[in-house]
């Protein structure tokens, strides 16, 4: 009970921004209580007034039911419609929180999770948090309708209201046993579920290479296993439910020809008139299956909304993932400088970088070169703070980056990676979700930088060519020319080209070249190439090696002073003959 009372206070700090259409459902809800207790008494007063030909009496209580029905229908119309209101608004507010914080969790936890993990729970988990209010309040109010019921059998028979009582628990006890045993299995169930929303996503991203690698067989036996194991759960599941409401619908019968056994002794000992027993006899329904109904569906609510809470607040209270942490310091406009000093990383068991140190002054070009793995790329993303170093310090103009806020890293740093997402949106949208504000001068000068505006212009809606879930439209080199000249949008002071130009031909990636070049002297520019030929007009270059800097120095002077770089060199030249 703890744990629900909490977790609606959670929720409803998201829905309080529309307590007006609670309260007016509440109030719905109230009425409808009323109603449904008073209607079953004027509906026997009905079949009496039949039996004696009394019909003035008769057309009284009619007109009087034709009244109750229009108010029904009036409170229903407006009961929906509030609920609807409620639910759209609250679980929205929902789902925008929670898609804000998982902007927010650290990189190192969203690694080891599937995107299934995420879309469930910013999906199906926030719409059953907000049912709650709508669902869960209309079981609770046909529920306190029931227990009014209750109070009018007691007054009516006192044998009746044990029978109905004895029976009731039974009933509750059984459902109380149906829920536990399907929460459990319910648990399973929406951890398989993420686990193959994970993997069909990874089919859609992922198809053009499991095309390619003729991997079509293994990839659909992998999630016909997956799909298996989600349909046997939910088999699992709703065959416990089955079986269960089974034993429900047979405890029902029982009871209900036992309610007739008792009338016809309370009748023929005269202890209940045939109206009263009319009465006693409509409220079977309400009892015997409504109560224990609308019970058991609310004991499943409950369960199902603390589950689904206890999911979507693992991402918004910090329960499960971590989050990134900033400092408060703020820098408007960076001037370009970093150092790293003596810093280490690993991921997992895996030590990249050793105590590796170096200075980067404002305004200069470096390369990174070495082999892969040796910790160049994560450099970048040290810089960026998308991972926490373990110790050590990472100076930005001359200020640990611990200490400043995500603003000063985020807004003054600018990385393009080897493997750039394009967004499922227009080329227009894509370059504005970095500068709201853009212009169309501002966005056709950035794609003339990136020598993708001739391209632009070729398509049949230009700008406005919506290029798919990860720009699956254009090639490598456009996809990558387009994040280029997203970073030329976001105009900061460092930029990082992480083998930028890697999917470029040589004719494209000389006017890429020519950009950079074009960007000396204004700002600060980091490069990882694996084409040495692309760098070799940098001020100077650092070979890392053992997650160390083991050589830094020009082209010219690495060339000739250092035999690993000369050998790095010397390959590349043999391989492009």
């Amino acid at each position: 009970m703890k744990e629900t009372i909490d977790n609606l206070k959670k929720v409803y700090r998201y829905g309080k921004n529309y307590k007006k259409n609670l309260i007016l459902f509440t109030l719905m809800s109230i009425s409808f209580i009323i109603i449904n207790i008073i209607a079953p008494i004027i509906v026997a007063k009905q079949l009496v007034y039949i039996s004696k030909n009394l019909y003035v009496q008769l057309f009284i209580a009619t007109i009087i039911i034709l009244g109750i029905n229009f108010i029904v229908a009036i409170n229903h119309w407006i009961l929906k419609r509030n609920t609807q209101v409620f639910f759209r608004g609250t679980t929205k507010d929902i789902q925008l929180s929670v898609a804000k914080e998982i902007l927010k969790i650290e990189l190192s936890d969203i690694d080891k999770q599937t995107s299934g993990t995420f879309i469930q729970r910013i999906g199906s988990d926030t719409d059953e948090m907000s049912k709650i209010f709508t669902r869960g309040m209309g079981y609770l109010t046909n529920i306190l309708t029931d227990i009014g019921v209750f109070a009018a059998i007691f007054i009516i028979n006192k044998v009746a209201f044990v029978f109905y009582l004895i029976s009731a628990l039974i009933l509750i006890l059984i459902h109380l046993y149906k829920v536990r045993n399907v929460n459990e299995k319910d648990k399973k169930y929406r951890k398989q579920r993420e686990k193959t929303s994970g993997l069909v996503s990874e089919l859609v991203r992922g198809v053009r290479d499991i095309k390619m690698l003729n991997a079509k067989e293994s990839f659909i036996y992998k999630i016909e296993q997956n799909i298996d194991e989600l349909t046997y759960s939910q088999f699992d599941m709703r065959n416990t439910e089955m079986n269960y409401n089974f034993v429900v619908s047979v405890v029902c019968s029982i009871v209900e020809f036992s309610l007739i056994i008792l009338l016809i002794f309370l009748l023929s000992n005269s202890y209940v008139t045939v109206a009263s027993a009319i009465v006693l006899y409509n409220y079977r329904l309400r009892v015997l299956n409504n109560l224990i109904e609308h019970t058991g569906n609310l004991l499943t609510e409950i369960k199902g909304f603390n589950l689904s809470c206890n999911r979507v607040f693992s991402i918004l209270d910090e329960n499960e993932f971590k989050k990134e942490k900033f400092g408060k310091e703020h820098i408007e406009k960076i001037k370009g400088n970093f150092e790293f000093i003596n810093v280490n990383f690993s991921y997992g068991e895996n030590k990249v970088l050793k105590n590796l140190s170096f200075k980067i002054n404002e305004n200069e070009t470096v390369a990174f070169v070495g082999k892969s793995g040796v910790g160049k790329t994560t450099i970048f993303s040290l810089l960026c703070k998308l991972y926490n170093i373990k110790d050590g310090e990472i100076l930005l103009d001359g200020k640990n980056i611990k200490n400043l806020d995500e603003y000063s890293i985020r807004n003054n740093i600018t990385i393009i990676s080897q493997n750039p997402y394009i967004f499922n949106m227009s080329i227009r949208d894509n370059l504005k979700l970095v500068k709201e504000n853009l212009t169309d001068e501002e966005m056709i000068e950035a794609c003339k930088m990136a020598c993708l505006n001739e391209f632009i212009e070729a398509l049949p809606e230009k700008y406005d060519t919506v290029v798919g879930e990860g720009g699956v439209t254009l090639s490598g080199g456009q996809r990558q020319r387009l994040a280029i000249a997203r970073a030329f949008v976001q105009d900061t002071k460092i930029i990082l080209f992480d083998e930028a130009t890697s999917a470029l031909d040589n004719e494209t990636q000389g006017y890429i070249q020519q950009a950079i070049n074009n960007m000396k002297d204004k700002y600060t520019i980091l490069i990882i190439a694996h084409r040495l030929s692309t760098i070799v007009n940098s001020d100077k270059i650092m070979l890392i090696e053992d997650g160390c800097v083991t050589a830094t120095g020009t082209h010219k002077q690495l060339l000739s002073n250092n035999k690993t770089y000369k050998k790095l060199y010397e390959n590349e030249i043999i391989e492009s003959n």
